[in-house]
């Protein structure tokens, strides 16, 4: 144990006595980042300004105390050798450490008289305790207690050679140990402070990637029944369409058939695939419910209204059918907007806009000014914007959400749908999403 113990005090205090560790700046800290350049600048050298500004101050007293009882060149040495702890602390503060300790015990001895200053004034304590304060700040906790201990040897050390002093080392040990009891909680409290940020940071970033994960599986879950149907739908025409034709060409055949396998193929693997996102609980359940499209809107708007809100639906251009991933996404977005209006604001009415124009379909809620505060559970995840992003991401389309002028709140997107040659509807490609933060 003693052995273990005198590794420990080589490894801390003596072996890195000659590295290089400057006072740090305050780089982590960011609330210094909104002041103006230069004040910024002079915020972030702080805490070696301090260290600078405290060995001239404690010179400056030193000098002026040894001067005035009539010693010249040997009061501003000894001010010298009573600071030179403070100015060897800004690059190397564990040969700091050995400095004071060591002047603690040596000066005293090379000065006429006899003059403990470590324990005969204040600047010889100030130095001492900045020294102490600065290494137990850049230590861990074992090496705080080496500090006191090498601390209270060095005034005992000292109540010993010069007697005549009387020195209390009892108190200048207590008053030390204290300050660094101080220091050490200190800094244990931001120590543990920075790791709760950081493990709040790591969970949030869990957090919206799982959820961003969840919210792309029940994309895929939804999706999977109307790819699932067009899937069908051409295996079965494959099928039958041989029998439309009399005497057909067996290459057509042939084709036909080709046709039909993959077709029934990628059912196959559509299946397979869902079945690695479906919970065990889906995958027992009962055969889930179609798919809504914007025909059902009319119910959503009827649940608003029963909460005694108003809710009304304004459409603009020409209604036509849109291809059903479209309307599913369209009919999730109002779904989640109009959730949301129901969650954080009270009593406000809702508008669904639906604009149907030649490229896609726009569309808008909109809901007033709240009438009154939000209740307990109105602080959402952020979950819901998520959703909408990635519907709307993955059809290529926008979306954009924000406070109006009115006090109200807004979600806006477009979904494009392509206009095929031959003049029907095509859904096109999916294009990546840029994820922001933001809270629903």
């Amino acid at each position: 144990m003693v052995g273990d113990a005198w590794a420990a005090f080589r490894a801390d205090l003596v072996e890195p006595i000659r590295e290089f560790r400057p006072v740090a700046r305050f780089g982590a800290a960011r609330w210094p980042d909104r002041l103006p350049g230069p004040l910024r600048r002079a915020v972030r050298r702080l805490p070696q300004t301090a260290v600078v500004a405290a060995a001239v101050l404690v010179f400056c007293a030193d000098f002026a105390a040894r001067y005035t009882q009539g010693s010249g060149i040997p009061a501003l040495l000894t001010s010298l050798v009573v600071v030179a702890p403070a100015v060897v602390l800004l690059t190397r503060p564990l040969m700091a450490l050995w400095c004071s300790l060591g002047a603690t015990v040596l000066v005293p001895a090379l000065l006429a008289g006899g003059d403990p200053w470590w324990y005969g004034h204040v600047p010889g304590l100030a130095v001492h305790a900045l020294v102490l304060v600065v290494v137990a700040w850049r230590s861990r906790p074992r090496t705080v207690v080496s500090l006191g201990v090498l601390t209270g040897m060095a005034a005992v050390v000292a109540a010993v050679m010069y007697p005549w002093q009387t020195p209390n080392a009892a108190a200048t040990t207590i008053s030390y140990g204290m300050l660094l009891l101080v220091v050490a909680g200190l800094r244990g409290w931001r120590d543990s402070r920075r790791k709760v940020v950081e493990q709040e940071a790591v969970v949030a970033e869990e957090r919206s990637r799982r959820t961003l994960l969840e919210e792309r599986t029940v994309i895929a879950r939804e999706l999977h029944d109307v790819v699932a149907h067009h899937m069908s739908v051409v295996a079965i025409q494959a099928e039958a369409a041989p029998y439309r034709v009399e005497d057909p060409p067996e290459e057509l055949v042939r084709a036909l058939g080709v046709i039909r396998e993959n077709a029934v193929t990628a059912l196959t693997e559509l299946r397979r695939v869902l079945g690695v996102v479906r919970t065990d609980a889906e995958s027992d359940g009962e055969p889930e419910a179609p798919q809504p499209t914007l025909a059902d809107i009319g119910t959503l708007l009827a649940n608003v209204r029963e909460t005694g809100r108003e809710a009304r639906l304004v459409t603009t251009g020409a209604v036509r059918g849109l291809p059903p991933g479209v309307e599913l996404s369209a009919y999730r977005i109002v779904q989640e907007a109009l959730s949301n209006v129901l969650r954080h604001a009270p009593g406000a009415a809702a508008c669904v806009e639906l604009s149907y124009v030649l490229g896609g379909l726009g569309l808008r809620v909109v809901n007033d000014q709240p009438t009154g505060p939000a209740g307990p559970d109105a602080r959402g995840s952020g979950q819901g914007l998520v959703g909408m992003r990635e519907r709307t991401g993955l059809l290529g389309g926008e979306l954009a959400a924000g406070e109006t002028p009115e006090g109200g709140w807004a979600v806006e997107a477009f979904l494009p749908v392509a206009v095929a040659s031959d003049g029907g509807l095509a859904v096109p490609e999916p294009t990546s999403v840029v994820l922001t933060k933001a809270a629903v």
